[in-house]
């Protein structure tokens, strides 16, 4: 069985990435007969999501260095995107707005993780904040996926849901034992930021919608 379920309108581009992943996925359910419908969204969720940050992530590298923040952009990125993989977000509209705020995302967090310094009280604080907040808006809205890339497996949502616990409580345990303050930093303000992005006041500001939502009403 292929690959295959109602989209929303997209752009060019975004068909592109949709024929390369469905491809690729259809590719390996005739190699791998035993992935399952729902294994098959998973993985062409997953594709997506690489295909669609690599182009962003290299203009990413490209403006950081000449920030001079392309060592701790880089090691925000591959800290906080496992992260974000699970827990998904909002993605903006255009290819331009994606790029700026994918490069404000990661280029401010390493800004900020390199030039604040906390104390212990207010590492603490802050990491068991993040928590709580991040523990309530994962129950509420992970994933958080769009109706360009929606996720309606329960099964899927789920175990989604489960890695997002996973990644949160690992992260902090990790920005709370770790002695070098800008990789706690980044830790602990990239995943207020990446927690908020799947708010539903997230979605608001940026017009996006829940693809479960909309697509579990047709």
């Amino acid at each position: 069985m292929m690959l295959k379920y109602k989209k929303h309108k997209k752009k060019c581009g975004e068909k592109m990435i949709d024929k390369i992943t469905e491809f690729l996925t259809n590719k390996i359910r005739k190699e791998m007969p035993d992935v399952d419908d729902e294994r098959a969204e998973l993985i062409n969720y997953g594709l997506q999501i690489l295909l669609g940050e690599v182009p962003k992530f290299f203009i990413m590298l490209i403006i950081a260095y000449f920030l001079g923040v392309f060592k701790m952009t880089l090691i925000t990125f591959l800290i906080i995107m496992p992260y974000r993989m699970f827990s998904g977000g909002f993605h903006l509209k255009t290819h331009i707005g994606c790029i700026i705020s994918t490069c404000t995302f990661y280029c401010g967090v390493a800004f900020l993780s390199e030039n604040i310094i906390l104390n212990e009280i207010a590492r603490y604080s802050l990491i068991i904040a993040t928590l709580i907040f991040g523990i309530i808006m994962i129950k509420l809205y992970a994933p958080a996926d769009t109706e360009n890339v929606p996720i309606l497996s329960k099964k899927v949502r789920k175990q989604k849901q489960i890695m997002s616990y996973i990644c949160l409580v690992l992260g902090l345990i990790i920005s709370a034992i770790i002695k070098n303050n800008t990789i706690s930093n980044i830790i602990i303000f990239g995943y207020i930021v990446q927690t908020f992005m799947i708010t539903k006041l997230a979605y608001k500001l940026t017009n996006n919608k829940y693809g479960y939502e909309v697509y579990s009403n047709i």
